[in-house]
C-alpha cells in the first residue's frame, strides 16, 4: 500500500479574521455548535498531550464536559498517567479534530483541578454504571485480566446498592486555561486557514495573527 500517495483537497470552507470571533472561546461555541450540528461522532472528544518534568511525552483521547471562559474542562482518576504528568507539568496540548468539516482546534494551556463542588456536580449527573466505574479502575494501572474488573464491579453494586453513590476523592475535573487557541480550516493545495489567538496578560485580551499553512 502507498500511503504517500493518500491524500484529499479540503474544499468546504474558508476562514477570514473578519469573520472571527473577538475572543477563543466565542470562537469555539461556535465551530462547536456546527460541528455538533453535523452529527459528528463523539463531536467533544479531544487529544490530551501530557508530559514529565523529564519532557518525557503521552497522549490519549478524553472528552470535553464543559467549558466557558475560564477554560476546558475534562474529568479522570487523580491518580493516572495524565494526572501524574499533569502534577509534575501543568503545560498541555488538546486538539479537535473535526474531520467531516475539515476543521481543526488546538488548545495550548496550563491546567488545574476544578472545585470539588464543580466535580461532584458533574459527578452526580453521570449514569449509575459510570459512577461505579470510577470506583473500580484504578486508572493506568496494571491488572492481570478482565475478571478482576468485573469482581470489583460487582463489589462496588453491592456496597452502594441502597443508596446513591458518593464522588470517590480520588476522582474529578481539570480545567485547561488556555494562553493559545489555534482554530485551523483545511483549504485546497495544503494552503490552508489557521488564525491564532494568544492571550495577552497584560492588557486582559487576545490577540488573533493568521499562520502560514
Amino acid at each position: 500500500m502507498d500511503i504517500g500517495a493518500l491524500r484529499r483537497e479540503y474544499t468546504q470552507a474558508g476562514l477570514s479574521k473578519a469573520n472571527l470571533a473577538a475572543n477563543p472561546f466565542s470562537q469555539f461555541e461556535t465551530w462547536f455548535q456546527q460541528a455538533n450540528q453535523a452529527n459528528i461522532a463523539e463531536v467533544n472528544a479531544m487529544q490530551i498531550a501530557t508530559s514529565t518534568a523529564q519532557g518525557k511525552p503521552t497522549l490519549r483521547t478524553v472528552l470535553l464536559k464543559a467549558f466557558d471562559e475560564q477554560g476546558f474542562v475534562f474529568y479522570t482518576n487523580y491518580h493516572s498517567q495524565k494526572a501524574q504528568q499533569i502534577t509534575e507539568n501543568p503545560q498541555v496540548a488538546a486538539l479537535f479534530f473535526w474531520k467531516e468539516l475539515e476543521r481543526q482546534v488546538e488548545i495550548t494551556g496550563r491546567v488545574e483541578k476544578v472545585s470539588t463542588l464543580e466535580s461532584l456536580k458533574y459527578f452526580t449527573s453521570r449514569p449509575r454504571g459510570s459512577q461505579l466505574g470510577a470506583w473500580v479502575s484504578a486508572q493506568s494501572s496494571i491488572i492481570s485480566s478482565r475478571k478482576l474488573l468485573e469482581a470489583k464491579l460487582e463489589e462496588m453494586k453491592q456496597k452502594f446498592s441502597n443508596g446513591e453513590i458518593p464522588l470517590p476523592d480520588f476522582w474529578g475535573g481539570f480545567r485547561i486555561i488556555p494562553e493559545a487557541v489555534e482554530f485551523w480550516q483545511g483549504r485546497p493545495n495544503r494552503l490552508h486557514d489557521r488564525f491564532e489567538y494568544r492571550r495577552n496578560t497584560e492588557q486582559n485580551s487576545w490577540q488573533i495573527e493568521r499562520l502560514s499553512p
